[in-house]
């Protein structure tokens, strides 16, 4: 029998995990939810997904629209094993998702304190097992974890500094940018090391954002001190037994994050999704015991596989996190590394 899932708040996230979840044998998307009769509304019930509305109060603005929703996100709550919440931060639906005793997974908007399980699929996959409540850090956080898990195992990690180059909105986001500036985040650490060592308490790191003119992917700019010595040959190879790592040369024409979503619309995966981070190979140096690289993350797409496999552990469908890795990257057409 398939887990079901309800997802509440059918946007950036939303609409790509319900894609993402169903492409999966082992779960199916029961509903999405809605505040209003948005074209995204419409495109959800295009793609057969049962359309539910928020709340009681929201009926009314989908009727008026000729959008006859199911019911509202409590009636959906009683059909479901487990809830993506892709709303707002700090929309306050986990009152809704305790009284109904269904699972939940916020995204990284949400603190940490709200589940005190934040997660990432290769780091902390068995502690996700049979969970009630966990999030998965936000897109820049998922890809410094992404690439710094292996090196902190592997050589130790002795420091880290990441400089993020942050693109100012989504790309359909008109409401903040682009921005004709350069606007630094004066707060050092920025939020991103914080919210990775929720996941990796143990690494030291520190993070300075700046936010650019752009909106189609974060850069990320990486120094790491390491414990043991490594070739920059030694990394890529660890790198590359990592799962949902890409590397990009720019000796063949990618010298920008403008190439690198070119070619992820050469992929021709749904909306140009970009689900692995992407490290520039010919930029990979190592100092004495010192690391610097460059990658980049396509922030509207690299948490859609750890939603999936998050819902794999917390179901019990699958212990073994390198099993449960590579099904959900076969299915999303990610190549695997196990």
């Amino acid at each position: 029998m398939k887990v079901r899932i309800a997802i509440n708040g059918y946007g950036t996230v939303g609409k790509r995990v319900a894609d993402a979840v169903s492409a999966q044998d082992d779960m199916e998307v029961a509903g999405v939810t809605k505040t209003r009769p948005t074209y995204e509304a419409r495109m959800a019930l295009d793609r057969g997904y049962r359309l539910y509305a928020a709340s009681e109060k929201h009926l009314a603005s989908f009727r008026a629209a000729g959008i006859d929703p199911s019911g509202t996100l409590e009636d959906l709550l009683q059909e479901v094993d487990v809830v993506v919440d892709g709303t707002p931060k700090r929309s306050g639906y986990k009152a809704s998702y305790e009284k109904a005793a269904v699972k939940a997974i916020w995204q990284g908007g949400e603190e940490h304190s709200l589940t005190n399980l934040s997660f990432n699929a290769y780091a902390n996959y068995e502690e996700g097992l049979g969970a009630d409540y966990l999030r998965v850090p936000s897109c820049n956080s998922t890809g410094l974890i992404r690439t710094l898990y292996p090196l902190l195992v592997e050589y130790d990690i002795e420091e880290v500094l990441a400089v993020m180059v942050r693109r100012a909105a989504d790309p359909w986001d008109t409401k903040r940018g682009p921005i004709n500036a350069i606007e630094p985040v004066l707060k050092i650490p920025s939020h991103h090391g914080p919210d990775v060592q929720s996941v990796l308490p143990d690494l030291r790191i520190r993070t300075i954002a700046v936010k650019v003119p752009t909106t189609i992917m974060h850069l990320h700019a990486v120094t790491v001190r390491m414990g043991s010595k490594a070739t920059a040959e030694e990394v890529v190879e660890l790198w590359r037994r990592t799962p949902r790592i890409r590397f990009v040369q720019e000796g063949e024409g990618i010298a920008s994050t403008a190439q690198v979503m070119e070619m992820a619309r050469d992929l021709q995966r749904p909306r140009s999704d970009l689900y692995e981070i992407v490290i520039w190979e010919d930029g990979v140096q190592v100092s004495d015991k010192t690391l610097y690289y460059f990658q980049a993350v396509h922030q509207e797409a690299d948490v859609v596989p750890e939603n999936v496999d998050a819902i794999r552990t917390m179901m019990e469908i699958e212990a073994d996190k390198k099993v449960g890795i590579r099904k959900t990257d076969l299915s999303l057409g990610i190549p695997t590394a196990f």
